[in-house]
Formats: structure tokens, C-alpha cells, sequence
């Protein structure tokens, strides 16, 4: 008996090593970036004096400034995840937006925020009627809905909130902004609240910064807030652990497999388009009722920001989450803190790039590392000679870490294998 030793060695390209599977972010592992995340802001008011970092005010600022970007984003998981690119959130978000300021001026802003919803999903319904029934480019589709969302939202205001004589313009609107309505109800949990506040009024490290960020969480919180938070946790929910959710899923992997298997890709497509564009919508109408109005140019790239969302919390709810408080979070600092609060963040920014560098020679990645390590010299150099950034960086600064993000997190990226490609009914037959 004798043991073949000179077996030819599989050469085709198809042999691999294979994979080490990467580390699943668990929960102890959330709550340990989470606890770092405070104790570094903690850390960096006691150094710079910046107090708005971890004050209720700003989180109260950030969390209003996140739903929408949240919304936006969760909507363009939801087409993604079937296999349709969505370009198309910010004319959805628009479109919801003035959909929110036609109605809300008469009806209130529940009715706003429904009707907000109505116009998001007709934009997605035109998108999904597009791309897949039609098999027009996603990209190009997405465009062109941004571009026809910018145009009809501008021609209908000229027409409905601004023609001489009529209601809303003597209510208050004209050929840019519709007519006020009244105010979303709030919540406030008594006690706590004041309880927070106080603790949050001594400035003692790390006890009175959580106090500030949990204080905002408790006080004079928008029932819509609630409601997107209820949104977020049903889609982990429908998508993740349902039978409907697996197939609308399968639609984004292998449609061509699933259509095998009996499942309607059409139909799960344009539900999955439809519903994101009715969340777009719904963040379309957050803008406007949570100022009063629709304004002409409302959304202000939030679709766009949505979309980096999405990639950045690769294609998961609570990804989605994170990324949407963070661009919320330096949305409200160029509103509240201004030059100096991110003036401040620039030390945190160069501390982090040297943990980068660090993490990158420990990988291997030696040129990464340098180049992280003199970035964060000249953050720092930067922070050292200056008092303060100046007003047109502090404005951009919400793109600025969306792009920082985005580049942070391309290695880790794990898109849906469908995502954007062309499908005809019968494929799988």
C-alpha cells in the first residue's frame, strides 16, 4: 500500500488561501468604543475649555440634525439591500419636504409628516418604475429625479405658496417657503430632567458629560424622533428576521437564484424602492416641521450625506445609526459651538490618527501609518498656533467628516453582490 506524495497541486485561479474571518463587533465591544468615545470628549473639554462638546444643547441640536440623515440613509438601505441603487434620496427628501409644507400650514404636522411620506414613496415609485421595470441605469435614474424633484417643488411653490390672493400667501408663504405651522409636540420626562441638567451645571469629568448627553435624550424630544427610532428598530426587524425580509434580501444577492426559488424579484424591488423613498420623505418632512416651514433648498445635500450614511454603517440599521449621529453631531457644532468647539475637535482628530497609525504598523500597513502620523502632526501644529477655525471651514465641516469616514471605513465594506445590476423578469427560469 503506498501513498501518492507527487498529487499536482490545484494551480487554477480559483485556489486560495483561506480567509481569516474578521473580528463581529459584539455588543461588549460597542459598549467599550462607546465608554472610550466619552471618557476621550471628557478628556478633550477639560483640556480645551469647550464645553458645547458633551452639553445637552449640542446633543439636542445633534439628534434633531441626525433623523433626517438617519431617515435618508435607513431609506437607501432599504433599496440597496434589493439590489437598486437609490441617488435619487435628495429629490425624495425634497419632495417629501414640500409635500410636509403644503399640507402642515392647514393641518398640522402629523398630516405634514404623512403627507411627507406620500410624496418620498411617489418619487421612489417613479424610481423603481425606472430601474426596474423600465432597466434604466440607477445612477442615471437617481439624477434625474434629483433634478425633476428640484424643479417641480421650485414651480409648485411659485404656483401654491406664493400666487397673489391666494390662502397661503396671505397666510404667510410666498414663491420660496410655504405658510407656518404649528409646532410638533415634544416630551420632557419631569425630574429626570432637571435632575441631569443640574449634575450636567457642575462640569465634574465624565459625570457631568454624561449627564449632558443623557439630558437630551429626556428633554424636549420631538414624538417624530420616537417614531424614527421605532422605524429603525422595525427595519432591523422585518429585514433581518422575517421570511419577507429574507426574500427582499435574496433580490439584492442573487436575484436570478431567488427568482428560482419562486420569489417575485419585481415585487419585492419596488416595495423595497417604494418605502425607501417614503423614509426620504419622512426626513424631507423632519426639515420642514421641525423649522415651521418648507424653504426652498431645504435639505441641503442631506440625501447625498444619507447615502455616505448608509456606506459608512455598511448596509446594516444600526451602522446607519451611528453614521447619522455623527454628521448630525458636526452638523450642530457649526450651528451651536462654531470656531472654537471645532477648533477643539481638531486635537481629538490628531489623537485619533495617531491610535490609526498605530493600529496600521501593527498591521503591516507601514506607509498608511506614516501618513496617518503626519497628518495628525499637522493637526495638532495646526491646533498649537491658532485660537480658533475659521467660519468657512466650520460650515463645510459636516462634509469634511463624511468624507474622513467614508475613507476610514472602505476597507471594511461589504455592499450587497446584485447592487446595481440590471434584471429581467424570467432570468432564473
Amino acid at each position: 500500500m503506498s501513498t501518492n506524495l507527487t498529487a499536482p497541486v490545484d494551480q487554477s485561479p480559483h485556489h486560495h488561501k483561506p480567509k481569516i474571518p474578521r473580528a463581529r463587533l459584539s455588543y461588549p465591544k460597542v459598549l467599550l468604543i462607546i465608554s472610550g468615545s466619552l471618557i476621550l470628549l471628557s478628556l478633550l473639554r477639560v483640556v480645551t475649555g469647550a464645553t458645547n462638546l458633551t452639553g445637552s444643547g449640542q446633543y439636542t441640536a445633534a439628534l434633531n440634525a441626525a433623523v433626517p440623515i438617519g431617515l435618508a440613509g435607513l431609506g437607501g438601505l432599504w433599496a440597496e439591500r434589493s439590489g437598486v441603487i437609490n441617488i435619487g434620496l435628495e429629490g425624495m427628501m425634497m419632495l417629501g419636504a414640500f409635500s410636509a409644507g403644503a399640507v402642515g400650514w392647514q393641518h398640522g404636522p402629523w398630516a405634514a409628516a404623512a403627507a411627507g411620506i406620500v410624496g418620498g414613496a411617489l418619487g421612489g415609485l417613479l424610481h423603481a418604475l425606472a430601474t426596474v421595470t423600465f432597466g434604466v441605469d440607477h445612477i442615471i435614474s437617481g439624477v434625474a429625479i434629483n433634478i425633476m424633484a428640484l424643479g417641480l417643488t421650485q414651480f409648485l411653490a411659485k404656483l401654491w405658496f406664493g400666487a397673489d390672493g391666494s390662502a397661503a400667501a396671505a397666510a404667510g408663504g410666498n414663491d420660496k417657503q410655504s405658510p407656518p405651522m404649528p409646532d410638533m409636540p415634544t416630551f420632557t420626562v419631569p425630574g429626570l430632567s432637571d435632575w441631569l441638567y443640574s449634575i450636567e451645571q457642575h462640569h465634574w469629568f465624565l459625570v457631568s458629560d454624561v449627564a449632558g448627553i443623557a439630558g437630551s435624550l429626556v428633554t424636549n424630544v420631538s414624538w417624530l424622533t420616537v417614531v424614527t427610532a421605532v422605524v429603525f428598530v422595525l427595519t432591523f426587524f422585518v429585514l433581518w428576521r422575517s421570511a419577507f425580509g429574507l426574500r427582499l434580501r435574496s433580490c439584492g444577492e442573487g436575484p436570478i437564484a431567488a427568482e428560482s426559488l419562486g420569489v417575485n424579484v419585481y415585487r419585492y424591488k419596488y416595495a423595497a424602492v417604494v418605502v425607501s423613498g417614503a423614509l426620504a420623505g419622512l426626513g424631507g418632512a423632519f426639515l420642514a416641521i421641525y423649522v415651521h416651514i418648507y424653504q426652498d433648498g431645504q435639505t441641503g445635500g442631506r440625501g447625498y450625506i444619507g447615502l455616505a450614511t448608509m456606506i459608512f454603517g455598511n448596509w446594516r440599521p444600526g451602522g446607519v445609526a451611528m453614521g447619522a449621529g455623527l454628521f448630525g453631531f458636526m452638523d450642530a457644532l457649526q450651528l451651536r459651538g462654531g470656531g472654537p468647539t471645532v477648533h477643539a475637535l481638531l486635537l481629538l482628530l490628531a489623537v485619533l490618527l495617531v491610535g490609526l497609525a498605530l493600529w496600521k504598523f501593527r498591521g503591516g500597513r507601514r506607509t498608511q501609518a506614516v501618513i496617518s502620523l503626519v497628518a495628525a502632526a499637522l493637526l495638532a501644529l495646526w491646533y498649537a498656533t491658532t485660537d480658533t477655525v475659521p467660519l468657512e471651514i466650520v460650515g463645510v465641516a459636516p462634509y469634511i467628516a463624511t468624507l474622513l469616514v467614508l475613507s476610514l471605513a472602505a476597507q471594511r465594506l461589504r455592499p450587497p453582490k446584485a447592487i446595481g445590476k440590471i434584471y429581467r423578469r424570467g432570468q432564473g427560469k
